[in-house]
């Protein structure tokens, strides 16, 4: 699932980024509202599963036990970028969760600009410049704990 976890992200970025130049540039707000609707059920199947398997099947710990970068008995790179991993990826699901939410519940069908975009658009920039964040940290995290 690690594996999975770092492959899906580099499809995510970009489909990511692509929802927003529809948005942007396009104006196609029907299939933006889709891409986002779809990345989030792919996201939330896949930390789900990810979560599932790290907690009951997968020892990670024992995975990064060859990195040079991994102490099991003290803070090393592997747990730092971990740490800061998650204090990206959790407050960005929130954020993502909530900027879904609202804007299913906020804007009309078929979507269109309305009173709720300024605030869809801010807390948009900001759930998707967290997903970035997420995905980087991610990869260092991987990269150092069973990579390199």
């Amino acid at each position: 699932m690690l594996d999975v976890v770092f492959l899906a992200m580099l499809v995510v970025v970009p489909v990511l980024a692509w929802s927003v130049w529809l948005v942007k540039r396009r104006h196609n707000y029907a299939l933006h509202k889709r891409v986002q609707l779809v990345l989030a059920t792919l996201l939330l199947v896949t930390v789900g599963l990810f979560e599932l398997d790290m907690r009951v099947f997968t020892d990670w710990e024992q995975l990064a036990a060859p990195s040079p970068y991994y102490r099991p008995d003290g803070w090393s790179p592997v747990w730092i970028s971990l740490v800061v991993h998650l204090c990206v990826a959790i407050p960005t699901l929130v954020l993502w969760i909530y900027v879904l939410a609202t804007a299913v519940r906020r804007f009309p069908a078929p979507p269109h600009p309305g009173p709720h975009s300024r605030s869809h658009r801010l807390w948009g920039q900001a759930a998707v410049w967290g997903m970035y964040l997420t995905a980087l940290t991610g990869w260092i995290f991987y990269w150092l704990a069973f990579v390199a």
